[in-house]
């Protein structure tokens, strides 16, 4: 890797850092949206209101300087000049037709399309050329005009739910869910934030000629060995016997995304370890996810695996406790005592154990899943117990 190439991309591991501080929970998306930045792919950010999608996706597009950057709340009602170039009024007045492009969808590099699945009719096929082939078609009828844009994030509330939206959903290739915080102690941390007057943090920016450099060249020049291609034939296998199948597009593009991998953490070649960014590429619907989870890391590291039993037993106690609502606080107490809280201190302990031991791949995994463990903990001492959680904190 060349060196102005190795120092973008350490520079981009510094902004990847400096927003996990800021984003609790969130290290995972974090890398992932700049992985695909630097496969010149688009993403979907999807969750509820107020889970901080659009500040994250603001603050990390907005650590590339030089970059012409575009932002748009679509609605239904969205016209397709309001996102690509509105009609120049003066030249009209001439008689000529033309639009201004300067600030719009059509000169951006980096692009923030919030509630991207109400995209309106009319500016739907301009949307799916300006994702795809990075063209717009001008209102007059001219040449097609070629868009700089390398990435666009987007982010919605809900999946889409008509065929119009599924064509751009298909453009999505990164799709990444967020939820609320499920950790106290990172909740706690949240509130903390809200009322404390930190110092300013240090803030890392890359160049637009740095990442247009590592998008084009340094990226596509990452090598993929021949293990590589046995592991993504392997998995398509896995996942078939799963009914669980990608468009041939879809695999192709995830190979630059594994490159970009490879880039991120200075490496020349990809490896085992960059598989893991498959976990948020191969499913269509949210209840897809954890199969593909599941298969991913069964390549790349097991102990993940392990980790992902853990959640579905933390998740059995936290049903069965919502079960139990109604019961005595005697029966209720009891059931806490003797089996929820030895299993989730059982579960915590093994957790903490694959943390200490984790390499990168599937780290954000065990991280997750220590999360819910922390939440059902708290959950089971306030609801069968009445202890306050907060009081144990540091134990959680």
């Amino acid at each position: 890797m060349a060196m102005d190439a190795r120092r973008t991309a350490e520079r981009l591991r510094s902004v990847t850092a400096e927003l996990s501080d800021l984003f609790y929970e969130r290290d995972d998306v974090i890398r992932t949206l700049t992985v695909a930045m630097l496969a010149g792919q688009h993403s979907l950010v999807i969750g509820p209101p107020g889970t901080a999608k659009s500040e994250l996706a603001r603050e990390l597009t907005g650590r590339i300087e030089g970059a012409n950057y575009w932002e748009i709340l679509l609605s239904k009602f969205t016209a397709p000049t309001r996102m690509f170039g509105p009609i120049d009024v003066a030249a009209l007045s001439r008689g000529e037709y033309r639009q201004v492009f300067d600030g719009r969808a059509t000169t951006a590099h980096i692009a923030f399309i919030d509630e991207i699945f109400k995209c309106s009719t009319a500016a739907l096929n301009e949307t799916l050329g300006l994702l795809n082939e990075r063209i717009y078609h001008p209102e007059n009828g001219g040449e097609p005009i070629r868009c700089p844009l390398i990435s666009a994030i987007t982010a919605s509330n809900e999946l889409p739910a008509g065929d119009d939206s599924a064509a751009i959903y298909d453009r999505l290739l990164v799709r990444l869910e967020v939820g609320y915080l499920a950790d106290p102690s990172n909740f706690a941390g949240l509130v903390r934030s809200a009322v404390s007057s930190a110092a300013a943090a240090t803030r890392t920016t890359v160049q637009l000629a740095e990442l247009q450099h590592a998008v084009a060249e340094a990226v596509p020049a990452v090598v993929v060995p021949d293990a590589i291609v046995d592991a993504l034939c392997t998995l398509r296998a896995a996942l078939r016997r799963e009914e669980l199948i990608a468009s041939d597009r879809r695999w192709r593009q995830s190979v630059r995304l594994l490159q970009a991998s490879a880039f991120l953490d200075g490496r020349e070649s990809v490896d085992s370890s960059d598989l893991s960014v498959l976990t948020h590429v191969l499913w269509d619907s949210p209840a897809q996810r954890p199969t593909v989870e599941r298969e991913v890391l069964q390549l790349v590291n097991p102990d993940a695996r392990e980790a992902l039993d853990l959640a579905d037993a933390i998740d059995e106690l936290e049903t069965e406790l919502e079960a139990r609502t109604g019961q005595s606080r005697e029966a209720l107490s009891d059931w806490a005592i003797r089996e929820a809280l030895t299993k989730l201190n059982k579960a915590g302990k093994r957790l903490e154990k694959l943390l200490s031991e984790s390499r990168t791949p599937g780290r954000g995994t065990a991280e997750r899943v220590m999360g819910r463990q922390r939440a059902v903990h708290a959950r089971v001492l306030t609801e069968a117990l009445g202890v306050d959680a907060s009081l144990v904190q540091d134990r959680l």
